[in-house]
């Protein structure tokens, strides 16, 4: 079932939780309450504004990104939310390197939060490539409610396997 898959890693307690929202067809009605609308950030060009504004706001002097595009490609199925790709190539006798954020076509029509927390998370990884305590701690400290906005995220993905999309 859909929530071991992503909630592999939570206490029983909350799976729990999550499965009783399910049987009793109310994880739907959790998300719109809390929830209600869905982000107007719809194409890549507002995407990369929103994700540069982060970025100047907390991580000013971390290095540029080159490309931030939402990825339809991406499969949630192997646990990626989002990816953040550097490529170094030598060029002459320079050494050239980009920072690619791509965010998972399925947060195109979810509720600011959620895209706020893929996006925190992934400019995190500009400083920190593993996820260990600094990288949460970094994650914490520019989205202070991120480790409940993670577990909603997973809920949600829950919800898409199990009941569909709520936003339009």
């Amino acid at each position: 079932m859909s929530i071991e898959k992503y909630l592999a890693n939570y206490p029983v307690a909350v799976i729990n939780q999550a499965q009783s929202l399910v049987d009793n067809n109310e994880l739907a009605d959790f998300f719109l309450k809390r929830y209600p609308k869905a982000h107007g950030i719809a194409n890549d060009v507002d995407l990369r504004a929103y994700v540069i504004e982060l970025k100047k706001q907390y991580m000013q002097k971390s290095a540029p990104l080159s490309k931030i595009v939402y990825d339809n490609k991406l499969q949630v199925v192997h646990h990626a939310l989002g990816l953040h790709t550097y490529v170094s190539r030598v060029q002459g006798s320079k050494l050239k390197s980009k920072n690619e954020i791509r965010i998972g076509g399925v947060f195109r029509k979810t509720p600011e939060p959620f895209l706020n927390m893929i996006v925190v998370h992934e400019l995190a990884h500009l400083k920190e490539k593993d996820h260990n305590k600094s990288f949460y701690k970094l994650c914490e400290h520019m989205l202070p409610d991120y480790h409940q906005l993670e577990l909603h995220v997973r809920l949600y993905l829950v919800q898409l396997d199990v009941g569909g999309a709520l936003y339009s």
